[in-house]
C-alpha cells in the first residue's frame, strides 16, 4: 500500500531482457538503504517486489503482463523514475490510498506554466472517464494528485513547484505516456453498482423499503 507521495527520483542503470520480461536496475541511494529483498516498492506508480539490492541500487523484475499494461516497457538506461516505499501503518496518510496496480496508460497533451503551478493535461480512454471526479484523487506515475478539471477524454491536474522539483514531472513533455491509477473507492463503487444492476442467477437485491418490511 502506498500514498502517492514520492520519496526519491531514481535512475535506471540497467535494463536486462528476460524472455518476455525485463529486470530493471535502479540507482537510488536513499531507497536502497531501506529496501530488502521481497519487499515492495512503487516505480512510476507500479508495485514491484525487490529481487536484489546493494547499498545504492536495487533490482526488480517486470513480467510481460506488466510491460503490456504500463509504461515500464518503454524505459531505457538513464531514464528517471518516481520511487515510493510502502506505507508504514503508524505514518500519516499524506496523499491517498494507492495500490500500485496501474489501470491505464494516459497520454500527456499539454504542459503549461501558470505562475507558480504547471497545468498538466492528460488524455485517457473513454472507458475510464467514469472514475474522474473533480477535486478527487488520481495517481499519475505514482504521484498523488488532485483533479483540477474534467475534460472530454481527459483531465487536468495542477503541479505545484515542490512536486515539480522532487518528481519526474519536470521531465514531462507533450506525447509522453504516464501510468494512471484511479481512486480505489470509485472502482469499488463501480463494481458494486454493476453487481446491483446484474444480480447473480437465482438471486435478488432488495430495496431499502423491502428490507424495512422484513424487519431490517
Amino acid at each position: 500500500m502506498f500514498t502517492g507521495i514520492i520519496e526519491e527520483v531514481g535512475t535506471l542503470t540497467d535494463v536486462a531482457h528476460q524472455g518476455g520480461g525485463r529486470k530493471f536496475s535502479i540507482y537510488a541511494p536513499d531507497s536502497a538503504l531501506e529496501l530488502k529483498v521481497d519487499q515492495s516498492v512503487a516505480v512510476n506508480g507500479v508495485c514491484f517486489t525487490v529481487v536484489s539490492n546493494s547499498e545504492d541500487e536495487f533490482q526488480v523484475d517486470a513480467v510481460e503482463e506488466t510491460l503490456l499494461k504500463t509504461t515500464m516497457g518503454s524505459l531505457e538506461i538513464g531514464d528517471h523514475v518516481n520511487l515510493e516505499l510502502p506505507l508504514k501503518m503508524q505514518e500519516r496518510l499524506d496523499g491517498h490510498l494507492v495500490l500500485g496496480h496501474v489501470d491505464a496508460v494516459g497520454r500527456i497533451t499539454g504542459v503549461e506554466s501558470h505562475g507558480l503551478e504547471t497545468m498538466l493535461t492528460v488524455e485517457v480512454a473513454k472507458e475510464f472517464e467514469k472514475y474522474l471526479v473533480r477535486v478527487g484523487s488520481i495517481a499519475v506515475d505514482g504521484i498523488s494528485l488532485t483533479l483540477a478539471r474534467i475534460l472530454d477524454h481527459g483531465f487536468q491536474v495542477a503541479i505545484i513547484p515542490h512536486t515539480m522539483e522532487h518528481t519526474i514531472c519536470k521531465f514531462y513533455a507533450v506525447d509522453d505516456h504516464v501510468n494512471l491509477e484511479f481512486d480505489i473507492i470509485g472502482k469499488y463503487v463501480d463494481q458494486m453498482m454493476k453487481a446491483y444492476e446484474h444480480p447473480p442467477a437465482g438471486g435478488k437485491f432488495y430495496s431499502q423499503e423491502e428490507l424495512k418490511d422484513m424487519g431490517y
